[in-house]
């Protein structure tokens, strides 16, 4: 799909007010695609961006509000998608939680919600989605991580979530095509947590990374694109930007 073809083609981005998920918004956007803004809490955010879009081309976004762990109202969700610009043809699951579950200190309700919105809203929005993404022979993002992969310490519950959603993206991709593609960004260390405190931790993983730095968040914004414009014969893969942290101990 060469960037000419991705004009009007329509976008949901989860979580796509803040942090990774605007920078997607804002390259998905400026290659041509109608872009739907959704947030739970960030309305401000998830506003002023809707705005910077619609100012750069009139009438290409819009937002919605909602949140995803009510599972009954995704249908709901979708076709607010369909009523604001009558298709979708990606659906990029970026809305995640992330936080620390050490073992002997973990609740069911982190559990709850830490598989839920890490890989139980992605199957069951794409559920919701699978029939208008067979019309359009759209293509689903999943933002996974490379915790997906390997252990992170004392965060058992959200790398299991986000290994389940490499796994998810793969049964998908076979279960949806050949009309849909299914495919994953890996992130490395992009952002680090807005609570983050440890910056000698930070400074350590930096330096077990062989490119010696922090990704941006446009290089993750790159590596979805790449995948919706490019990857016309690529489904169920994961494509790891980490800056290869995954080739160190």
């Amino acid at each position: 799909m060469q960037e000419s073809q991705l004009n009007d083609k329509v976008v949901l981005v989860t979580g796509g007010a803040r942090r990774i998920g605007a920078e997607i918004v804002r390259q998905l956007h400026r290659a041509g695609m109608r872009v739907v803004i959704h947030y739970r809490s960030s309305d401000s955010d998830a506003r002023a961006l809707s705005e910077e879009c619609n100012r750069a081309r009139p009438q290409s976004a819009t937002v919605v509000q909602g949140d995803l762990q009510d599972i009954a109202k995704l249908d709901s969700l979708v076709r607010q998608v369909l009523e604001s610009f009558g298709r979708m043809d990606v659906v990029v699951n970026n809305a995640s939680c992330f936080y620390p579950t050490p073992v002997g200190r973990t609740t069911e309700e982190q559990w709850k919600q830490l598989v839920g919105i890490n890989l139980k809203v992605p199957f069951f929005l794409v559920q919701s989605a699978a029939g208008e993404l067979r019309r359009t022979r759209g293509c689903v993002i999943n933002i996974a991580d490379i915790y997906g992969r390997r252990p992170l310490r004392e965060h058992p519950v959200y790398c299991a979530a986000k290994a389940g959603l490499i796994m998810l993206t793969q049964a998908l991709g076979a279960d949806l095509g050949p009309e849909v593609r299914v495919n994953g960004v890996a992130p490395g260390a992009i952002l680090w947590p807005e609570n983050a405190q440890d910056e000698a931790l930070q400074r350590k993983l930096v330096a077990r990374t062989p490119l010696k730095r922090t990704g941006r968040p446009e290089e993750i914004a790159a590596a979805v694109l790449f995948l919706i414009r490019d990857g016309s014969f690529t489904t169920g893969e994961i494509l790891t930007v980490d800056g290869g942290r995954a080739l160190s101990p």
